[in-house]
């Protein structure tokens, strides 16, 4: 059945092409009988290019070097019937119609090299953000969980915005950062953040420790491979956050990151007042250089977590996006239908280009007789629900 089904799907881009094709034949055709009935002082020949030349729009160079034969060949029949083979005109409408052809032919094989290469360094780089951004489960515990990336340069699937969760007894915690830069340049650091919250983020007792670890980390390799001319200028933001499953509230802890956005029915917006760090990277010394921030988180509402690739794109005047006052109508939709909107409303800001690459985290609180036997089990889109967790394999 499903080898079928590969077999159609490979029939229809072929049975289009080659329904297109009759196109230009149709025209190679319909040049040459013109042509032939016209008066001898009436040339119709060198259109025949046209043929050829439309061909690439949707066939590959083989039907296109098809067609450029049957316009050379149109034209021979021209020549026979106005004079003959061997005319100056003649041979100078055959040399030249068949150079030009052999150039489309040339133009569309290496455009297809392109688009083949391209197409493989696309799934290269879909494949490296699969590694790098591991899909977020669509529920933990009493959360309901979407999310959203977008890379700032052409053809990137990935770049320095990044998230992560992880749950311990009876909390799920929940990373979201953005290391200096953009883009390629980027990933190297978001993967080292990304690796050392995915190891410790279960281990630590609270947020400051956990932040303080990370930041050891990231000074750690930092101190090793980061170039002498760019001492201090490698550095990543990152919010830590931290939802009970029994208690209405959340624990955040910032680390130079941007404050999450608390949406709560009747299309209010609220912006917890958050104490930050430093960006990690930056030199913190302890967990007694992060504090503890703590706010109310009822069911029904939704935590929205965001990078300032999102808060800092701007329109054509120059205006930066106003998440806040924009997310205001959307308060009560669905985690994913929530992080939808954002991106259609974000691109139609930016005219559908971001100068920075962007990141959305949607957590919504649902209440325990919804979370049901969510409660204590993480489900991931890569590894079924009877699989432990990393903390339980450890342990």
């Amino acid at each position: 059945m499903g080898l079928r089904h590969s077999l159609a799907d490979m029939r229809e881009p072929w049975q289009r092409s080659h329904a297109l094709l009759l196109l230009p034949i149709a025209l190679i055709v319909a040049t040459t009988i013109v042509d032939i009935h016209s008066p001898a002082d009436v040339h119709l020949g060198p259109t025949l290019i046209i043929a050829p030349a439309l061909t690439p729009s949707f066939a590959g160079p083989r039907l296109t070097a098809l067609v450029g034969a049957l316009a050379v060949g149109g034209q021979f029949v021209v020549a026979e019937a106005h004079g003959g083979l061997y005319t100056t005109n003649h041979i100078v409408q055959i040399i030249t119609l068949t150079v030009l052809s052999a150039l489309i032919v040339l133009y569309c094989a290496i455009r297809d090299r392109y688009h083949a290469q391209l197409a493989q360094v696309r799934s290269v780089a879909e494949a490296a953000q699969r590694v790098l951004l591991w899909p977020l489960p669509e529920q933990i515990g009493p959360l309901k969980i979407a999310s959203l990336y977008m890379a700032a340069e052409d053809e990137a699937q990935i770049g320095g915005d990044l998230y992560a969760t992880t749950r311990t007894d009876g909390e799920v915690r929940v990373m979201i950062g953005d290391v200096r830069g953009k883009g390629l340049s980027a990933v190297g650091e978001a993967a080292l953040l990304l690796g050392a919250f995915r190891e410790i983020g279960y281990r630590h007792g609270s947020l400051p420790e956990l932040a303080a670890a990370l930041e050891k980390s990231v000074s750690r390799y930092l101190d090793d491979f980061e170039p002498p001319e760019e001492i201090g200028e490698r550095f990543a933001t990152a919010l830590l956050v931290e939802i009970p499953y029994a208690a209405p509230l959340t624990r955040v802890t910032s680390c130079g990151h941007p404050p999450p956005l608390l949406l709560s029915p009747g299309h209010v917006v609220t912006v917890p007042e958050l104490r930050p760090a430093p960006p990690m990277g930056i030199g913190a010394t302890g967990p007694e250089s992060y504090d503890l921030d703590v706010f109310s988180f009822h069911p029904g509402e939704t935590l929205l977590l965001y990078t300032d690739g999102v808060i800092e794109a701007r329109d054509a005047d120059g205006r930066f996006y106003p998440l806040a006052e924009r997310v205001a109508q959307w308060t009560e939709a669905a985690p994913a239908a929530l992080v939808h909107h954002i991106r259609r409303d974000l691109l139609a800001h930016t005219g559908g280009r971001l100068d920075d690459d962007a990141a959305l985290v949607a957590l919504r609180r649902v209440p325990s007789t919804q979370a049901g036997r969510q409660h204590g089990l993480v489900l991931h889109a890569d590894r079924s629900p009877q699989e432990p967790a990393a903390g339980e394999r450890e342990s």
